[in-house]
């Protein structure tokens, strides 16, 4: 009886397994892959207390606004390619008061480094020349505009300032919260002077953990920079016909602008898609020197040697610019892309 027994049990035990062998599994559908669209569009503006450019301001230390526009085309989620115009307003000794860029290029990642290599063209339309003679000092003409307009304090300054540069930018993502990064730009002919420029930087960046603030939704960074501008001689426009003792000269046919150095701190808070920013940014160039790079309309100075005056080897009028020391600047700024603020 107990053989028989054994043997039902086995019996259903195998058929039972069969059974469920046999029975349909429920097939579950894998997701559907998120479909990549490589379109993209970055657009934001922002208000400032001063526009600051590597140092020097570009409004006269008043405020300035700004915005920009940029399509990107995502080759892959490592590669990108994009265009870009952006504008804001300046306060130049030629009278312009818009500057607009055009620009473009490729920003490539490779794991932590993120690369960008591109063309920035700078635009400023309105101008104005003005100079006081009908030849520069190296007798070359000028326009019956640059004949008759005049600078108060006796600089000079050409209608078209326009120039491109080529860069180079790198960042090297350290971890969550820091960032370092170096940039390299050159340009053939600086604000359209004819002296070559060349910029080097290296930057920082701090960021807070996101629950520094809570749930709140603030974030917090600190950033700075420091960097250094070479350049060139600039054509005859900007020559000097005199000189004063003590100082090398004249150079009717261009002068030598002196190199410097300029560096930035700041911290900025985040909420959303604005931004707050806080910033100091100073430079090493005399008043002089500033002048002669320049031409500020707003400089002042006198021509006596001593106390007060700013005469260097390619400023010898003595006049002087603050338009390249310190400065500090508040910027709120807003900054959206079409595929995730848009939605």
């Amino acid at each position: 009886m107990k053989k028989i027994v054994l043997l039902a049990t086995a019996l259903a035990m195998v058929s039972g397994s069969a059974v469920a062998a046999d029975m349909r599994v429920k097939a579950y559908k894998a997701p559907p892959p998120v479909a990549f669209d490589p379109w993209d569009i970055a657009f934001g503006s922002s208000i400032a207390s001063d526009y600051i450019f590597r140092g020097i301001t570009q409004s006269n230390h008043k405020p300035s606004v700004s915005a920009y526009f940029e399509p990107r085309y995502n080759v892959t989620k490592d590669l990108q390619l994009y265009v870009g115009l952006a504008g804001a307003s300046i306060s130049f000794p030629n009278r312009a008061a818009a500057e607009i860029d055009v620009y473009g290029g490729i920003r490539p990642t490779f794991g932590a480094f993120a690369f960008d290599f591109g063309v920035w063209g700078y635009l400023y339309p309105g101008g104005t020349c003005h100079y006081g003679a009908a030849v520069d000092t190296a007798l070359n003409p000028l326009s019956n505009e640059c004949a008759t307009n005049v600078l108060f304090n006796g600089n000079v300054i050409k209608k078209n300032l326009s120039f491109f540069e080529a860069y180079a930018k790198v960042n090297y993502t350290v971890n969550d919260m820091f960032t370092i990064g170096a940039t390299e730009y050159y340009t053939p002919s600086f604000l359209g002077s004819g002296a070559w420029g060349n910029y080097a930087s290296i930057t920082g960046k701090f960021t807070a953990p996101s629950s520094t603030f809570g749930s709140s939704g603030l974030g917090m960074y600190i950033s700075g920079e420091f960097g250094r501008q070479w350049l060139g001689t600039s054509d005859s426009f900007y020559g000097t016909g005199f000189t004063n003792p003590g100082f090398a000269g004249p150079f009717p046919n261009g002068i030598n602008y002196a190199d410097y150095n300029t560096w930035n701190i700041g911290v900025g808070f985040t909420y959303k898609v604005f931004t707050l920013d806080v910033r100091y940014s100073d430079t090493d160039l005399s008043k002089g020197d500033c002048n002669a790079f320049t031409s500020d309309f707003a400089a002042r100075g006198n021509i006596t040697a001593g106390s007060g005056t700013s005469i260097t080897a390619i400023n010898p009028t003595g006049v002087g610019s603050s338009w390249c020391g310190a400065a500090g600047i508040v910027k709120l700024s807003a900054d959206l892309t079409a595929m995730t603020n848009l939605k």
